[in-house]
């Protein structure tokens, strides 16, 4: 037996995600982290397939399209991938590729914030040779606290719009700050133009929302985001709805669940979420069978992190503040790890 169930979660995973089509016409599925190649879920988790993602979505293929997402800004400033050096649009082309080659449909590439560049143009021929359908948003002036603009002619309404086949759209992008949530609202805005009731949903394996703030799963998760800032947070929200139930959650989700929410309802006339971690569908947390191996796994990973954090560091790739952070959380894992053994 390993420590994390693979089959467990797949079965659990594909049970929560069709939970959230019952009420809709379709559902746009946020997915967070990697489809093909999740090595640091694999490594925090013994017994997590690098791929689990894709086999879920391979089992009900027939179910499921795919939109993928790039950022304008970063196709112009050619932003690389730590993991395999790919540029975000070099790597935008390789995942349409291998979701191609499951037989899954790709609909179309939203090139988000759209900006008319020279290489930007470029990535849209790159794409046209590959027959993906480009469709582009655009930017709104104070995006996204201006509601009453957004939700207007003026603004969403500008957007292409992609007519969808399928109940299940998996929205997806080569890294964060790609525009996904702005796809899968401005979807849902035209949908309704068109007759159609969407609703959203975000799959992300990290932070664990039924792990504690304390678990090293969830630390681990913010020593491999120390370079974008995020850090784990109880989700409030979830408590004042869940009597008084603890779920962890992360800055960025809970600090936009207000103005998310108030455009989520506006759109589909009623309340659907009462929490950022509502919106989640992550089953992760309910297939670890050996939580005391879970967290030396995750310990480990964390020692990892932050070597790499001093080479990077060392390198000038990263900041004197992203190396405290970095080592913030080692101490923190450390007394924790240290503890809990001595009470083993």
């Amino acid at each position: 037996m390993t420590p994390f169930n693979n089959e467990k979660y797949k079965s659990l995973q594909k049970e929560a995600i069709f939970n959230r089509i019952e009420q809709f016409d379709k559902v746009y599925i946020e997915v967070g982290g990697k489809i093909f190649d999740d090595k640091h879920a694999s490594r925090v988790l013994p017994g997590f397939e690098i791929d689990v993602k894709m086999q879920i979505f391979r089992e009900i293929k027939d179910k499921l399209e795919f939109i993928l997402c790039i950022n304008a800004k970063d196709i112009i400033s050619d932003k690389l991938r730590g993991d395999n050096s790919l540029t975000y649009a070099e790597e935008v082309l390789r995942l349409a590729n291998l979701i191609k080659n499951e037989n899954i449909i790709v609909s179309g590439v939203f090139i988000n914030f759209y900006q008319d560049n020279e290489k930007v143009q470029q990535f849209e021929r790159d794409c046209q040779e590959q027959n993906l359908k480009i469709y582009k948003t655009y930017y709104i002036d104070n995006y996204p606290y201006n509601v009453s603009k957004i939700l207007s002619e003026n603004g969403f309404g500008k957007n292409d719009y992609l007519k969808t086949t399928k109940n299940i759209v998996i929205v997806s992008a080569p890294g964060a700050n790609s525009g996904k949530l702005q796809t899968c609202l401005s979807q849902m805005y035209n949908d309704k133009k068109n007759g159609i009731i969407s609703s959203y949903a975000k799959y992300e394996t990290f932070p664990v929302w039924n792990l504690p703030l304390s678990s090293l799963v969830n630390i681990a998760y913010e020593m491999a985001t120390v370079d974008i800032g995020d850090y784990n947070k109880i989700d409030t929200y979830y408590m004042k709805s869940h009597n008084g139930t603890l779920a962890t959650n992360y800055n960025r989700d809970i600090e936009s669940f207000p103005i998310l929410s108030k455009i989520l309802n506006s759109i589909l006339g009623r309340e659907v979420y009462d929490s950022p971690t509502s919106m989640g569908i992550n089953m992760v947390g309910f297939a670890i069978e050996d939580k005391n191996a879970i967290e030396t796994a995750s310990f480990e990973e964390i020692k990892r992190r932050h070597q790499k954090h001093i080479e990077l560091f060392n390198e000038g790739k990263i900041t004197l503040k992203m190396l405290k952070r970095s080592e913030e959380l080692l101490n923190l894992a450390q007394n924790i790890y240290h503890k809990n053994n001595k009470k083993s």
